[in-house]
């Protein structure tokens, strides 16, 4: 059962625009690492973006300079802001938090908390 809440996916043409939502009620939301994955059918979940507790982000090689990864700890919400999308972004992607005080986690297996995932198709 999924412990966060992902939302805001959806189909845009390439070059478009996507916000992804995490919703985070009563995880402990502050100072935990707070990421995002990605994945295809038949392939591992990959790394698209991970922000720590002293809001420094680090990103996927694919997705740097075009996906953004904020948070807002009043509201336990952490986002992903997706500009530039190529059809190679198609992918279910998954928000998820992590340890306390980590200053990067790049691994699914470094984090505890999923949510359910949301779709994201671009069209060429």
């Amino acid at each position: 059962q999924a412990q966060l809440v992902d939302s805001g996916g959806g189909s845009v043409q390439a070059g478009g625009s996507l916000k992804l939502s995490c919703a985070c009620p009563g995880r402990a939301f502050n100072n935990r690492i707070a990421g995002w994955f990605r994945q295809i059918p038949g392939k591992d979940r990959d790394f698209v973006a991970c922000l720590n507790w002293n809001g420094g982000p680090t990103y996927g090689d694919s997705v740097d300079g075009r996906f953004t990864i904020s948070r807002d700890s009043a509201k336990e919400m952490f986002y992903l802001q997706m500009n530039s999308l190529r059809p190679e972004d198609t992918a279910v992607y998954f928000c998820a938090l992590g340890p306390p005080w980590a200053d990067m986690a790049r691994r699914p297996t470094d984090y505890t908390d999923w949510g359910q995932g949301t779709q994201v198709t671009v069209s060429s």
